[in-house]
């Protein structure tokens, strides 16, 4: 936390010579940032390239605009990161807008992203739904000289400038599958996968990592049917593990890939008095987890990262990025430590996956 200081009030400081508008934490009541969910037409801001040129000139005032979106509103993961984004943009005196569908609909994301982009944006950081529909208003973005990122999910990588991402996709797959073998205490039988959505390229990549990892590792595990949709709802999930284990009576293990997934197969478990019987991972939060890693109802907690992690480092790297400056690896980000980025110069890694189980959950608060 006392490198989150350090560093903030060096990026603040950047942006003040930069013309925008706002500080770092701790100024004075006249210099205080802007509100981060105030809407964006507000600003004067343009969207061309001349534009945000004229962000780096010290005559021009000009508050940087940040839209930040989400697969979806109202579920955990993304609450969190919502915190984030907004903390930071309060630190680094930034306008950040957090905004997105109430559903995981790609379509409502590209009418949003429009609707935003007309009244004034330097950045747009997406989780996309679906990769292919938001193509189009990504390179319209683009060519309009915004800087145009993904988090959390991928989006083409052509079509972004940047990708942060908590964890590296295949050694977070590979994790998922390694916690199932331990659950089920085998290295053989019956298993399903329940995702969020069957487009979200971000959770396909860790199944498809998984599935190819397991055909070396693991050839004796049996993948009873194809990924299973619950459209990012915990509800859902929960009814498909109850029809998984009434059709596959000798299921092993449930894989929950999606926050509400594992939470849902977990409640199923719980539900039907399976925890001996049944082992159920994934990634979700540890304070959503907590009850059913206690009770054995959910053996193993995945977790990307911190989401509020994830949500103020998406912001600070667009505010960075936006400043011209360079996005490489050894760059510390305030709360998260030096970031990696890969060959491409594209992709962000910030860490590790987190493994938690029912002895160390009470170790993590959120």
């Amino acid at each position: 936390m006392k490198k989150r200081a350090v560093l903030g009030v060096a990026l603040a400081a950047v942006l003040a010579l930069s013309g925008c508008q706002g500080g770092q934490s701790g100024q004075t009541e006249e210099n205080k940032p802007a509100e981060t969910t105030a809407a964006v037409d507000k600003t004067a801001a343009g969207t061309t390239n001349a534009g945000r040129e004229a962000a780096n000139d010290p005559q021009e005032e000009k508050e940087l605009n940040i839209l930040v979106m989400p697969k979806l509103v109202g579920i955990p993961w993304f609450n969190a990161s919502d915190v984030g984004a907004e903390r930071a943009g309060g630190e680094l005196g930034v306008n950040v807008i957090y905004a997105g569908p109430t559903q995981a609909d790609a379509a409502e994301q590209v009418k949003m992203i429009e609707d935003y982009m007309n009244k004034g944006l330097d950045a747009i950081c997406i989780a996309p739904n679906d990769p292919a529909a938001i193509k189009p208003v990504l390179n319209s973005a683009r060519d309009a000289g915004i800087l145009v990122m993904d988090w959390d999910t991928p989006a083409d990588k052509e079509d972004v400038d940047y990708s942060v991402n908590s964890v590296d996709p295949v050694e977070y797959g590979q994790a998922i599958w390694d916690c199932l073998v331990e659950a089920m205490g085998t290295d053989s039988g019956q298993y399903a996968v329940i995702t969020g959505g069957l487009e979200a390229a971000g959770l396909n990549m860790w199944i498809d990592a998984g599935l190819e990892y397991a055909k070396v590792k693991y050839p004796n595990l049996e993948l009873v049917t194809e990924r299973i949709p619950s459209d990012e709802q915990q509800q859902v999930a929960y009814q498909r593990a109850l029809e998984l284990v009434k059709t596959y009576p000798d299921l092993k293990g449930i894989i929950g890939v999606s926050t509400p997934a594992p939470l849902g197969a977990a409640q199923a478990i719980q539900e039907k008095g399976l925890q001996n019987q049944v082992a159920v991972v994934g990634g979700t939060l540890p304070n959503d987890a907590s009850v059913y890693l206690k009770d054995g109802s959910m053996d193993f907690c995945i977790v990307e990262a911190n989401p509020e992690t994830l949500g103020y480092a998406t912001a600070y790297v667009a505010a960075y990025a936006l400043q011209g400056k360079e996005i490489a690896t050894g760059l510390e980000i305030p709360g998260v430590g030096p970031i990696t980025v890969q060959e491409d110069g594209k992709t962000i890694i910030l860490g590790p996956p987190l493994i938690v189980d029912g002895k160390n959950v009470d170790d993590y608060d959120f």
